[in-house]
């Protein structure tokens, strides 16, 4: 028999194209094979911000596990999201060197940051590499404000959220019978706390409510008997607290065992007033405690089961979780219509993103210099050991208890 110059048989090589031939025509095995798209999943997962970080973590992860499952990326032959975690270490710098080691590793784009000095100093780091961005938290209005075409900032920020927070104040206010008069103002000394205080001392006169004093605090802090001596000595109606999470539980309980009991604490992007982990841990600390905040649709249904399986894995289901889930599932929507998993088309797939398949509370997406238009707060109560919703009133699931009942 003819022997071809690769020595293979004339026979064999005509085996060799039919079995090729067969591949083509099973278009499952060839999706089957096709290279994963890497994503980079940013978190705090140590130091004083890692409980968020870990869970804004899993919440990245569930949703990769779900997209891959339901046949991964379709455009990309069924292409399965791969993710490169990064360990921020609750800094700036941590985060712009993981930043700088994801890129080296070829992500395509990153998920997440959750405190708004790590998401400032990464999305900057990632612009150096026209590395798509997506913000899971990072509220300082600062990250969207410097024309960094990478950066894309799915949850409001501390502009939008503030402002709802006044005016759902304004309201639950005058239908009590308007008894807050005096604010004091509590908040974290970082670019977060500073920057909403600062928002506040500004529009909380313009709405009628006298601020008395504003306290910062470092993070992390390990005692805050000085504060609440503070609060105690002015007595006003209401405190503000703008914090992350292990601050505002010490805080609260400081308070509950000095008996400081003010008409209301109403928090304005706290990062413990609407966590299960604060109520399920302190629950006479948390009673009524009032936040505005990110959350979940407790309506949704995918949110419900998602909720479900975190808490059968002996997690929190926090809005971390939430947010991030949505963040990926809006970062596979994009790459699926990019059909793509360059950098820069993707960016152009965000930039034009209606996705509304999210969790949250918000209408479809659609980005204005970089910043979700789509999204918005919602207020969150804790009442009998949960967390309910009270505005807007087409996501409630409960009636606001306001002033806190002496």
């Amino acid at each position: 028999m003819t022997k071809l110059i690769t020595g293979v048989t004339r026979r064999d090589a005509l085996k060799a194209g039919a079995a090729f031939a067969g591949v083509l025509a099973m278009p499952g095995l060839v999706r089957a094979q096709a290279a994963a798209v890497k994503v980079g999943v940013l978190q705090p997962l140590t130091g004083a911000l890692a409980f968020d970080g870990q869970a804004g973590q899993l919440g990245a992860e569930l949703a990769i596990k779900a997209i891959n499952a339901a046949g991964g990326i379709k455009s990309l032959g069924g292409a399965k999201l791969e993710a490169v975690i990064g360990d921020a270490r609750s800094t700036p710098e941590g985060g712009t060197s993981e930043v700088e080691r994801l890129a080296a590793e070829n992500v395509s784009a990153i998920v997440g940051g959750f405190a708004s000095p790590i998401c400032l100093a990464a999305t900057q780091a990632a612009s150096r590499y026209d590395l798509p961005y997506i913000v899971d938290v990072g509220v300082n209005d600062q990250i969207v404000s410097r024309g960094l075409k990478n950066t894309f900032r799915f949850a409001p920020g501390s502009s939008i959220v503030s402002a709802q927070a006044l005016d759902n104040l304004v309201k639950l206010n005058d239908a009590a019978g308007k008894p807050i008069k005096t604010v004091l103002l509590v908040h974290e000394d970082g670019l977060f706390g500073s920057g909403l205080a600062k928002l506040l001392q500004a529009e909380l006169p313009k709405r009628g409510f006298e601020v008395i004093d504003t306290i910062s605090h470092p993070t992390p802090a390990r005692d805050m008997s000085n504060i609440a001596l503070q609060i105690k000595a002015k007595n006003p109606d209401l405190v503000i607290p703008s914090s992350y999470y292990g601050e505002f539980v010490l805080l609260a309980r400081t308070m509950q065992q000095q008996r400081i009991k003010p008409k209301g604490i109403y928090a304005v992007l706290n990062g413990a007033a609407s966590n299960f982990r604060f109520v399920k841990e302190f629950p006479d600390a948390a009673q009524y405690v009032i936040d505005t905040n990110h959350w979940y649709d407790p309506r949704n249904a995918v949110a419900i089961a998602l909720k479900k399986e975190v808490d059968g894995m002996g997690k929190f289901f926090t809005y971390n979780v939430a947010l991030n889930y949505s963040a990926m599932l809006l970062l596979a929507d994009a790459i699926e219509r990019a059909g793509s998993a360059d950098r820069a088309k993707i960016i152009a797939a965000l930039e034009t993103s209606s996705f509304d398949k999210h969790i949250m509370p918000y209408g479809p997406t659609k980005f204005v210099n970089g910043q979700n238009t789509g999204a918005a707060p919602v207020n969150t109560q804790v009442q009998g050991g949960d967390i309910k919703v009270i505005f807007p009133e087409k996501f409630a699931d409960a009636k606001a208890v306001f002033p806190v009942p002496a």
